[in-house]
């Protein structure tokens, strides 16, 4: 088979095309015909070099999202056949192979049905971002209804999702965003209030939006040192759900307001081998939710074919994303 792989870690330009075998359908697996994959911010790191214990072996085949056809099936696996199409994030990181490539070996307990009304290549932005932010806020933050939920960064990845979750689950949605443009998207999606943050300082919205007393629910998908701003925007008692803090932080705030602290790392699940169909079980309730028109993905205005992802990595760097950067399986067209 036609694989994209990296033999080192680098810039965008270090993937490479290589011939392999195809991988021998092991128990408990199913193997994919990979139609689509999208990229995650994740396997930027993992390209660069930035997280390397979590990367495969090389020569390394990246990308945890897939989206494509079964065309064998392991033994001991239920509920598939031949033909099949299926999503899931199954891979690309330390002891599985990713998606770049035109099959996946994938654990079954980690694959579900697509969404019947996605096309490939929208199923496929959904994967790694739906688990994140279902398990950060139906899972962790427990959204009731009539919460008051703030969201950075809501027309991003993980984000965008988020917002229509909260939404779902009944909470009043606040998206931060950066322009007019992504305020619009992020309306679009279900947010009840967009919110400029490079206009409006953390202080004055909690203000204008809350009274000063602070949000129910924050969902910091940017994490890090923005930790802050979570802990200021929340309230007395409130919850805070954040996806990177591989950083030192002051938790003096966090102490001052009594605040529950989540932080979510999805992967945990395939580096460990720890509970791995409730991956399969959350896409299975998403596919749901897309298929009654609850759920959407949003993909950014760009798509690329595989043997172009060194182009699609360098532009999921460039910041200008808005939503997900999906890619086609693109072997048999090149």
């Amino acid at each position: 088979m036609k694989a994209i792989v990296i033999e080192g870690f680098g810039q965008p330009d270090v993937f490479q095309t290589v011939d392999l075998p195809i991988p021998e359908v092991l128990p408990h697996h199913v193997l994919i015909r990979v139609a689509a994959t999208s990229v995650n911010p994740v396997d930027v790191k993992i390209r660069g070099g930035v997280v390397p214990d979590i990367a495969p072996n090389f020569p390394a085949i990246l990308h945890g999202d897939v989206a494509g056809t079964i065309k064998k099936i392991g033994d001991n696996v239920e509920g598939f056949k031949v033909g099949d199409e299926v999503y899931a994030c199954a891979g690309g990181v330390k002891g599985m192979g990713g998606a770049l490539a035109e099959y996946m070996l994938a654990d079954a307990r980690l694959v579900t049905h697509k969404p019947k009304s996605l096309t490939m290549l929208e199923a496929a932005a959904l994967p790694l971002i739906s688990i994140t932010a279902w398990e950060g806020l139906i899972d962790r933050a427990k959204i009731q209804p009539g919460q008051k939920v703030l969201i950075y960064g809501g027309t991003g990845g993980v984000g965008h999702i988020g917002v229509q979750l909260a939404k779902w689950a009944g909470a009043t949605v606040y998206a931060l965003v950066s322009s007019e443009q992504k305020a619009t998207i992020a309306s679009e999606l279900g947010a009840d209030f967009t919110i400029n943050y490079r206009q409006t300082p953390v202080e004055e919205f909690v203000a204008e939006y809350t009274n000063g007393e602070g949000f129910d629910i924050v969902f910091d998908t940017v994490g890090n040192d923005n930790l802050q701003n979570a802990f200021q925007a929340a309230k007395i008692n409130g919850t805070v759900v954040s996806l990177v803090s591989l950083s030192q932080q002051d938790l003096t705030l966090l102490h001052a307001k009594g605040l529950t602290l989540h932080l979510v790392y999805m992967l945990l699940p395939m580096l460990f081998d720890v509970n791995r169909s409730y991956h399969s079980e959350i896409l299975s309730q998403i596919a749901r939710l897309v298929d009654e028109g609850k759920l959407r993905p949003l993909l950014d205005h760009k798509s690329f074919g595989f043997v172009d992802v060194s182009a699609a990595h360098a532009y999921q760097e460039s910041g200008n994303v808005i939503g997900k950067i999906t890619l086609k399986q693109s072997f048999d067209l090149s």
